[in-house]
């Protein structure tokens, strides 16, 4: 296996539409500090953030490990809301509400108060990641497209929002075009696996170097420029099914792991594909297989991105 020829072959879309995304819920930011107590945490920067684009953002410890990823975005001066993993929400707001403080922020979860869709659309040359449009109450935020799809996040007021320009696309669709964009999250399997740039988030604008401090943001930091970082994450299929977590080895080296699922789905027509952070040097030589299923070997693919030298 050689990291410089991945396969390039990966399904296309041909069904567009939406559907709703049950695996996801929203924190809600509000007061008039909102924005400011974000940026003191997230990896990115949310004080200059202005209500036309979105943030991809990492929570982590101490130790730059990611407790969790988030997709952020002011609907205005006083209220941002944040688009997560339900299964690390709880967790997410208590460990955030901790260092509110004298903050004049309240913290809540909203996720009763919205319907997060997704939606999929014939790609264009002209969308741009992370733009963020609204139509009254209606927020949609544009993400990295997949397998010649144009992919959006929106976020419209429960009851669900009435999809009548939309045929209904399914889950598992939707699952699929997440692991091919090649933008991972975290959820509760992998909390605390990686550092954002171990799921490439340097490289898609998870991650700000010029912001000021953040939990975790001087490991974060060395990790990029002292070139350190070992480990990146890879779109990768295989013959059996594969779970977020799981353990992934080398056929070289079954002494220790490889690397581990980021995130994983088993579509009804394409197969199994998943998300996979490996240590690069694990992609240049030997077979990679899960643990405990030598006979499945994971064929890597391409990103659709290209990965940033220079930040």
């Amino acid at each position: 296996m050689n990291s410089t020829h991945f396969d390039t072959s990966v399904p296309r879309f041909q069904q567009h539409g939406s559907c709703v995304l049950p695996h996801l819920g929203v924190i809600a930011a509000r007061g008039s500090e909102a924005a400011h107590f974000l940026h003191n945490q997230l990896t990115h920067d949310f004080l200059l953030l202005d209500q036309h684009h979105a943030r991809l953002a990492a929570f982590c410890n101490a130790k730059g490990r990611m407790q969790a990823s988030m997709l952020g975005w002011k609907t205005s001066d006083e209220e941002v809301l944040l688009v997560l993993r339900l299964d690390l929400l709880p967790q997410t707001l208590k460990r955030l509400s901790m260092f509110v403080l004298r903050a004049k922020v309240k913290l809540s979860d909203a996720s009763a108060e919205w319907t997060v869709q997704g939606l999929l659309a014939p790609d264009t040359e002209t969308s741009v990641p992370w733009q963020l449009n609204h139509d009254n109450t209606v927020w949609s935020v544009q993400l990295y497209p997949s397998a010649g799809a144009s992919r959006s996040l929106v976020l419209a007021p429960a009851p669900a929002h009435t999809q009548t320009q939309n045929a209904v696309l399914s889950l598992d669709d939707w699952l699929l075009s997440e692991v091919l964009s090649g933008v991972g999250d975290v959820q509760a399997a992998t909390f605390e696996a990686f550092v954002p740039q171990m799921l490439n988030y340097e490289s898609v604008d998870g991650v700000n170097f010029k912001k000021g401090c953040y939990p975790g943001q001087e490991v974060v930091a060395r990790s990029q420029f002292r070139g350190i970082l070992k480990r990146r994450t890879y779109v990768a299929s295989s013959s059996l099914p594969l779970q977020a977590g799981q353990e992934i080895f080398n056929s070289n080296d079954t002494s220790q792991p490889a690397g581990q699922v980021v995130q994983a789905v088993a579509h009804p027509q394409h197969g199994h594909w998943a998300l996979v952070c490996l240590q690069t040097s694990s992609t240049e030589a030997g077979e990679l297989h899960p643990a405990d299923t030598s006979g499945s070997v994971l064929t890597l693919h391409s990103l659709p991105y290209a990965l940033r030298d220079d930040i």
